[in-house]
């Protein structure tokens, strides 16, 4: 409620249409609504066809709903001259966007707003447009419920998925466990750490398609007897370059791409696998879940909490929530940047070389989190810059089909981030690795063309040490000051 009734202070009396129109919808979903990741589920400045472009100022797809934004002031109901001479309520110049949209895109919602004002048109009911007035917001905000629904009911499926993704990997450690000779080792129980962040690997990479093979890990493991051995053969062939493989190697192992980035170098402690244990790797963990749905962020936390003992004998999953992290990241400066996005975005000028050279200046940051545990700000904060990068590149490349020679766009890199974690897990490294997966995804449906993901380049930037005996002007290799650094890490560690 008190970030609602901050929302509303700040608005009052203001609000321009080209120039505050984002900031306003982007802090609306956040701040109102509770959308910790706004700029995921609303799109700016659409292009529409007509008898010419036009641009449908704000929609969000998920739950089909257009905004028709105007300045502080202007009459909602009253007819406007357009481009092609026709006069049109914001209203009807809506609709007009709408109608313009495949069916499937259609709106069921037609929001026109003044900053001051909100008419909120159902197109299912057509009945009298709901007025609402940014100073009853803190009363009435719910009526906005169906802005975000679909949206919030997503977040929700990635939480469930990522909390029982957690489960999973606790079952299997705590089966694995038992295995050991000496269980409780301190050599054991580095094994078994990493043994779970490989498996949890294979499972993501299989589920998400970058080894090609649909369940290609599943299919390889469902044939053996021995999943020790099995384990210990594939590990080998994942840590070597395709040129330098053994030319009499199965067949089968041959399937499996170079994977890199150190994951699967050295050798580890693998106990033997129960049939149970079989059964539950091959249909619960691979077979019975979708491991590309979950998120990184969260998961990440969540898996770490499996693994520390300290937390696991406190008991339950603990992790920092997206919301709580975008309270320390987006002041710091995701909001700065969002800004100047969106004055480049606006401006005519020297457009494309501005674009450029902010993507340029994304590349150049680097975040630097000296207590990072599972990564989980250094993942969000990727999560973060890499998004607003595919919104730069949607400028750039718009809708069209790249031709001839190809260079790989995207410039904001896992490299740009550091963090130093004082125990000895990999799960902060993992987590980067699968964001950066989800990242590229996403891109190649902007640019319409095929990145490669594998193999994982070998970056060494999350570093296993006390934060407090490094000297991290010479781990990050950058003055402190040009970092962006969360606050309090260091009591932390």
């Amino acid at each position: 409620m008190n970030d609602v009734k901050k929302f509303v202070t700040q608005w009052s009396g203001r609000g321009y249409e080209k120039g505050e129109m984002q900031p306003f919808w982007l802090s609306f979903l956040r701040d109102v609504l509770g959308i910790s990741e706004p700029e995921k589920f609303i799109r700016f400045e659409v292009p529409v066809k007509l008898k010419h472009t036009s641009f449908i100022d704000a929609f969000l797809p998920d739950t089909k709903v257009i905004i028709e934004q105007k300045s502080l002031s202007e009459n909602l109901e009253q007819e406007k001259s357009q481009s092609d001479r026709s006069t049109l309520t914001p209203y009807e110049q809506a609709q007009r966007y709408g109608s313009s949209l495949s069916y499937s895109m259609r709106p069921r919602w037609i929001i026109v707003c003044n900053f001051a004002e909100f008419l909120i048109y159902d197109m299912e009911t057509l009945t009298e447009p709901t007025r609402i007035l940014l100073s009853e917001l803190p009363d009435k905000f719910h009526v906005f419920d169906f802005l975000v629904e679909h949206t919030k009911n997503k977040l929700h499926v990635e939480l469930e998925l990522s909390l029982k993704a957690g489960e999973i990997v606790g079952k299997l450690y705590d089966a694995l466990h038992a295995q050991y000779i000496n269980p409780d080792s301190a050599e054991s129980l580095v094994s078994l750490n990493k043994l779970c962040v490989r498996l949890v690997f294979f499972l993501y990479a299989e589920s998400a398609g970058i080894f090609g093979k649909h369940k290609i890990f599943r299919d390889f493991l469902a044939e053996e007897k021995n999943i020790r051995r099995a384990l210990m053969d594939l590990f080998d062939v994942l840590n070597t370059p395709v040129n330098e493989r053994d030319p009499y190697l199965d067949d089968t192992l041959k399937k499996f791409p170079f994977v890199n980035g150190g994951l699967f170098s050295g050798m580890i402690e693998i106990p033997n696998f129960t049939p149970e244990i079989k059964n539950l790797l091959l249909e619960e963990a691979s077979s019975g879940f979708k491991w590309a749905g979950i998120s990184p962020t969260i998961f990440g936390a969540v898996f770490e909490s499996t693994l520390n003992p300290i937390t696991r004998r406190a008991g339950g999953m603990h992790y920092t929530s997206l919301e709580n992290i975008h309270k320390v990241i987006d002041p710091l400066f995701l909001d700065d940047l969002h800004e100047e996005f969106l004055n480049i975005k606006t401006s005519a000028r020297n457009r494309k070389k501005n674009l450029l050279a902010f993507q340029d200046k994304l590349a150049s940051l680097k975040i630097f989190d000296p207590a990072c545990g599972s990564g989980n700000f250094l993942t969000e904060s990727y999560l973060s810059l890499r998004r607003l990068e595919n919104e730069i590149l949607k400028e750039l490349f718009g809708s069209q089909i790249q031709l001839g020679e190809f260079i790989n766009p995207i410039k904001v890199s896992i490299a740009q981030f550091f963090g130093i974690e004082i125990n000895d897990f990999a799960i902060a490294q993992t987590a980067l690795w699968i964001a950066e997966l989800q990242m590229i995804q996403e891109a190649q449906e902007i640019i319409h063309r095929d990145l490669d993901f594998l193999p994982l380049k070998s970056y060494s930037n999350i570093r296993e040490g006390n934060a407090l005996h490094l000297d991290w002007q010479k781990f990050v290799r950058t003055p402190i000051s040009s970092l962006a650094t969360r606050p309090s890490s260091v009591q932390e560690s």
